[in-house]
């Protein structure tokens, strides 16, 4: 008797542990999925794929349900490395609005660590700087081959007339009096930032993203001198409302101490991924 137990008794335990183990398999297939892992993983082709708009409104669509998870602020982070990563790329080919643009989003993923976007904003604000420096060159090197040509024509102007001055006071038996040749076309008005055969010119102001307030009333002064000589209407394109009324406030003091008489027509428009800028108009005078 003791045989047959000791030879049957493990038989007996692994049946009743099979048996165990399929009545808990059922409990294993009920337990509760993850909706949102499908979701994420959508998230994750979408950037290994580079498409990174299609990836940002997945995630503002997770967003909602997705409340104190902490794969929606992974994926945030992915992804506004990925646009650092793009706006630098951009930078580096001379695209400084794609760069921009790249970081405002940046920054929109990442509102709570502004130091992420903070090499990305110097490298954009110096590479608008050294752009303004070389329009402003360009500008100045105009203006010095105006001014020589002004002065050319002076001295042409004055060898004529004192050559007209000495062939009228010769006597008829020494010369004839010999008629000088008048220049009577009028010098046209020089351009300090526009180009006047355009239909429209373009003055971008990075100045307003980087609080440069210095060196925005100096280009200023330059756009108040062309609005007021080619009669150019001004429309103001900025990011937040409240920088209208500063830069139009600033252009109108230069405007009426130039001309005080002058009405200048000005508009606005918001453009939140554009960097700021004026776009001028030159209109006919009446």
């Amino acid at each position: 008797m003791k045989l047959f137990a000791s030879r049957y008794l493990p038989v007996l335990a692994i049946s009743l542990l099979l048996a165990a183990c399929h009545q808990a398999a059922p409990k294993v297939a009920n337990l509760p999925t993850d909706d949102l892992i499908a979701a994420f993983r959508q998230v994750e082709q979408s950037l290994n794929a580079g498409q990174l708009t299609a990836a940002e409104e997945q995630l503002n669509t997770i967003a909602p349900r997705a409340q104190g998870d902490t794969r929606l602020e992974q994926y945030q982070r992915q992804l506004a490395d990925a646009y650092l990563q793009q706006g630098q790329n951009a930078l580096q080919q001379g695209d400084l609005d794609t760069a921009t643009k790249a970081l405002s989003h940046a920054r929109s993923l990442m509102p709570q660590a502004p130091a992420l976007t903070k090499g990305l904003d110097a490298s954009i604000a110096q590479a608008r700087a050294a752009e303004l420096n070389a329009a402003e060159q360009q500008r100045a090197r105009a203006a010095q081959a105006a001014a020589k040509d002004a002065a050319d024509r002076a001295e042409l102007l004055r060898q004529q007339r004192i050559a007209a001055e000495k062939a009228k006071a010769a006597t008829p038996s020494e010369a004839p009096v010999v008629q000088a040749p008048v220049v009577t076309e009028a010098a046209k008005p020089n351009a300090r930032i526009i180009n006047p055969a355009a239909a429209s010119s373009v003055v971008s102001l990075p100045m307003l993203d980087n609080q440069d307030n210095e060196r925005l009333r100096s280009l200023l002064d330059a756009v108040a001198a062309d609005v007021v000589t080619f009669n150019c209407d001004v429309r103001i394109e900025v990011r937040q409302a409240k920088d209208y009324p500063w830069v139009a406030s600033l252009l109108l003091a230069r405007i009426k101490r130039l001309d005080p008489s002058f009405s200048p027509r000005l508009s606005q428009a918001l453009k939140l991924e554009q960097v700021p800028r004026l776009l001028l108009t030159p209109q006919a005078k009446g």
